[in-house]
């Protein structure tokens, strides 16, 4: 009897822990929903067979408990009991993964209204590039990555010139617009999650991997590295802020484009070369002192 009393005390002490429990989801911010509705499906339904396992042990300990007088009995089959357990097994399964399949299916798909935006990750910061008034990526390539050229942008490319770069951790993207973000890695394996959107995504050095959602609330979120990357991991946070659409264009606006950044590292290193010459100029000897 006491087994059976600390079993059904389990039981219910789960379900009141689950049910009054502060750890909820954060708020999300995204479209979606059906992923918070597939958790809470594959939660009700292993929830309800882990009660249901647990009482029929408690019941069995109180039925089938010891008795010196009773003789065991052995039955080989019971095809009525395992129709029900494999009926109800195939119905579980069927509930768990129907949400899941439909949720994934949109994921994958990607509107075509999507606007485009590159995450580019490196140990341990974010980055992120913008598609130009041409709308269209420029060519980037592994070797062309450098301090002056952390994208990789190929300079060739007429396509890269209005390329927007943003080499800083916070991105900012407008209200209610479906966005794809593209991810790149110029290292080691990362992964981007900001909790309140639900989704996430490996970032894998030498391909492109993405993901979209349509952001359904102002705010400030933290964006995370959700893969061990190196002693930095903990530090590699990001920030995204969700806007109205004017207040996101003034922002796009003040962000430098592919071009300007290379006229900015050229005018650098002229300034950084003329420094050097006038240093190896000949002194003047009028106004030099000698020095014994």
């Amino acid at each position: 009897m006491f087994v059976a009393v600390m079993l059904v005390l389990v039981t219910v002490g789960t379900v009141l822990f689950h049910l009054f429990s502060p750890w909820w989801f954060t708020p999300i911010a995204s479209n979606w929903t059906l992923m918070d509705t597939t958790i809470d499906i594959t939660f009700w339904v292993t929830g309800a067979v882990f009660v249901a396992v647990l009482l029929f042990t408690a019941y069995c300990a109180v039925k089938y408990k010891y008795d010196a007088n009773r003789r065991s009995e052995y039955e080989p089959e019971n095809k009525k009991l395992e129709i029900w357990l494999v009926t109800l097994t195939s119905l579980g399964v069927v509930v768990m993964l129907a949400p899941g399949l439909i949720a994934w299916n949109d994921f994958v798909t990607v509107p075509k209204n999507a606007a485009q935006v590159e995450v580019l990750a490196k140990q341990w910061s974010w980055a992120y590039r913008f598609p130009g008034a041409d709308g269209v990526f420029g060519k980037t390539g592994v070797k062309l990555i450098n301090d002056d050229n952390p994208f990789g942008v190929d300079p060739k490319d007429p396509k890269g010139q209005d390329d927007i770069l943003v080499d800083d951790s916070e991105m900012h993207l407008p209200l209610g617009k479906p966005v794809n973000l593209n991810f790149r890695s110029t290292d080691v394996l990362h992964n981007f999650f900001v909790p309140q959107f639900r989704a996430k995504m490996d970032i894998i050095p030498g391909t492109v991997t993405n993901y979209w959602f349509t952001p359904t609330r102002t705010g400030t979120f933290d964006a995370l590295c959700f893969e061990l990357c190196g002693t930095g991991h903990y530090d590699m946070r990001g920030t995204v802020v969700i806007e109205k659409e004017d207040a996101f264009k003034a922002w796009l606006a003040e962000q430098p484009t592919f071009a300007k950044s290379m006229a900015k590292v050229g005018k650098a290193a002229e300034k950084g070369f003329a420094q050097l010459d006038s240093g190896l100029a000949e002194p003047d000897n009028k106004n030099s002192k000698r020095v014994n």
